[in-house]
């Protein structure tokens, strides 16, 4: 078969481009198709044939304004000569469509578009542009109804869907009314795997550094319960997340770090702090494999992984508060390092590989 690989954006580094990187490995000959390619915020893809388009003008800064015409470029790419596309998309790349008869459009679809769907509310709120973001809302609120309607739209000439969880699963159902195959992501279980005894005094969060993942919760429930928090990463969220913690000694930002550093971080770590609703969730999964427990916000992909009382604990609700509750409440459990990294080898990247392999022959033959 000849087959192109579709994404969104390869602007930055995150657990999307992760999944893009091992389907990449899987089909190394397939060209990379996307809206905006930086090799300053993402380097992993030198020896890929990455193809852009017109949208690569535009500087990385405006990509969040771009949605409508990022499903019209999608839309409009003539990609006839492939018998197998692979979309890997959270935004409009699903827009693509296979044309060439007989071949198959395969989705690997973290969510549904976010910001047109289930963190609308969100996204209005602080839509992350600063003192541009009453007039960024008004727009939104006024073009949200057509593009969800395209958004619904483009999904309908996909073939078949892989999600990345059982929660994105019943969202995908939701919002396109279609079924999809949950495949969890590839983790890199043994890059940190359990490996040392010693435990630090600390808790860490490792992520990227934006307003919905809510990382202020942790930041400030640490701060007032002058517990130690390492805060890896950087984001549009950094300077924020910086002056929230400005009065407090116990919050320490530290910039992306590479995966060794990252791993010791997280192995000595005492609890992973996730207040996110994520799709899913790499990071704490490399935490579990790390041996560390964590301590998640309970809804989203975190159910998927998270066993109450064996490798972390759930808390209600996206609050200061309920984190809090829920970080004192962990302090009074005791966990077995060794099993927490057992409960992380089921999402290896072998395990997403052979799955992976195994859907497209399915489909494709």
């Amino acid at each position: 078969m000849k087959v192109a690989i579709v994404c969104d954006w390869l602007t930055n580094v995150g657990g999307a481009e992760k999944v893009l990187l091992e389907i990449h490995r899987l089909y190394p000959k397939a060209p990379i198709y996307t809206s905006k390619y930086s090799r300053r915020g993402i380097n992993w893809f030198d020896d890929a044939t990455v193809k852009t388009g017109w949208l690569q003008i535009f500087p990385v800064a405006l990509r969040r304004f771009l949605g409508p015409l990022r499903q019209r470029w999608f839309s409009k790419l003539d990609l006839s000569e492939y018998d197998l596309i692979i979309s890997v998309t959270g935004a409009e790349a699903k827009a693509v469509r296979a044309t060439k008869p007989g071949a198959k459009h395969i989705s690997y679809c973290h969510a549904p578009t976010q910001y047109y769907w289930q963190l609308y509310d969100t996204y209005v709120k602080n839509p992350g542009f600063g003192i541009l973001n009453p007039l960024v809302r008004f727009f939104f609120k006024l073009l949200v109804k057509p593009l969800r309607e395209k958004d619904y739209e483009a999904a309908q000439y996909v073939d078949e869907f892989v999600t990345i969880s059982n929660y994105t699963k019943e969202l995908i159902l939701k919002y396109y009314k279609r079924e999809a195959t949950v495949i969890h992501p590839p983790v890199e279980i043994k890059d940190f795997a359990h490996k040392n005894e010693e435990i630090g005094n600390y808790y860490i969060v490792t992520s990227r550094q934006v307003n919905w993942k809510r990382l202020d919760l942790a930041v400030k429930a640490c701060a007032k319960l002058k517990r130690e928090l390492i805060v890896v990463g950087e984001g549009p969220e950094h300077a924020r997340l910086v002056k929230i913690a400005s009065n407090s000694e116990f919050v320490k930002f530290v910039p992306l770090v590479g995966k060794g550093e990252l791993a010791k971080y997280l192995g000595e770590a005492k609890g992973y702090l996730f207040p996110s609703l994520e799709p899913f969730g790499i990071a704490p999964v490399e935490a579990l494999a790390a041996g560390t427990p964590v301590i998640a916000f309970g809804e989203g992909g975190a159910l998927d992984y998270v066993i109450e009382g064996k490798n972390g604990i759930l808390f209600e609700k996206q609050t200061v508060t309920s984190l809090e509750e829920a970080i004192l409440k962990f302090e009074k459990m005791k966990f077995d390092r060794a099993e927490v990294s057992k409960t992380a080898r089921e999402f290896s990247v072998e395990r997403f590989d052979r799955e992976i392999k195994e859907f497209v022959h399915e489909k494709t033959v």
